[in-house]
């Protein structure tokens, strides 16, 4: 293969945002055809460098190219778009069912996500992978927040021990989701954003779940699950449309509605961190799929 069909084989791979696997065998399909079109302009007469410029041009610019084999594989089957809920509906379960008090009960659904986060990363981290990844990744966003609340001295043993090692367990995570498609990291860190509201609405005078009182807790449970569901849904909905925009709006437009819906509940429970932490948390999750709603 020439250098400049190589080199545009090369745009084409870091402009197509869709699964690995995908990805090499739309590559390899593309130079397929690229070289078959060399062939047939040779034979007219064109040098080897002039059959390459000339195949190249009629295939079009290569951001154009990816659009349209985006457009083709961007859509999960409907399994894939099960698999991506279901994290969020085995969540919605254990709050319906009151269960989330039981530590057995809490313990198995993390075996569950931890078993599936292992399977999935190891097998070419299929698209349904990302939302629970954002499961794996919250008790460690969770306790990070939670220890803020120590008592004064451990607050910053903790910060020492604890952030630089969670830091990077995200950092790292986050960058692997991003070298899929920034998508993926609004898709992976959409519970944060809902488990942050919560946690600050629950609470008393900016304090968080572990101050509030479990009959509290008790009576929002509905609420809780319903905002599960809308995420679960939400995922499902990504899996199946085709278009940029149509994802980032998908997950968009729940989580203002769960942001709104939590606010309006916390009766000024939330304190200025508080809001800080909300409105941060918010923001990571947007920006991502913001950046890509005109894709």
């Amino acid at each position: 293969m020439s250098n400049q069909l190589g080199d545009y084989l090369n745009r084409f791979k870091g402009s197509l945002q869709i699964d690995s696997a995908i990805k090499g065998s739309a590559a390899q399909e593309l130079g397929t055809h690229l070289e078959d079109k060399k062939r047939e302009l040779e034979e007219t007469g064109l040098s080897e460098e002039e059959a390459s410029k000339a195949a190249i041009k009629s295939f079009g610019p290569v951001q154009m190219v990816a659009r349209q084999i985006y457009k083709v594989h961007s859509q999960g089957t409907w399994q894939d778009a099960f698999l991506a809920a279901l994290p969020h509906l085995l969540v919605a379960l254990l709050f319906a069912t009151y269960y989330w008090q039981n530590i057995l009960c809490t313990s198995a659904i993390v075996t569950v996500v931890t078993c599936t986060v292992i399977y999935g990363w190891f097998h070419n981290k299929p698209m349904w992978l990302f939302p629970w990844l954002g499961y794996y990744l919250l008790p460690v966003i969770v306790t990070g927040v939670l220890l803020m609340h120590l008592p004064q001295g451990w607050t910053w043993l903790a910060a020492v021990l604890y952030l630089p090692f969670a830091l990077f367990v995200i950092a790292y995570i986050v960058k692997q989701a991003a070298s899929r498609d920034w998508l993926y990291v609004s898709l992976m860190l959409a519970p944060l954003p809902v488990a942050c509201a919560w946690l600050l609405a629950l609470g008393r005078g900016g304090e968080f779940l572990v101050s509030a009182h479990s009959a509290q807790t008790d009576l929002n449970v509905p609420g809780i699950v319903t905002s599960l569901l809308l995420l679960a849904v939400a995922s499902f909905s990504f899996m199946r449309v085709r278009r940029r925009w149509c994802k980032a709006a998908i997950l968009l437009v729940p989580l203002s509605m769960i942001f709104l819906a939590t606010t309006l509940l916390s009766r000024g429970n939330i304190g200025l961190w508080g809001w800080l932490i909300l409105i941060s948390s918010l923001l990571l999750v947007a920006s991502p799929a913001c950046l890509q709603i005109r894709s």
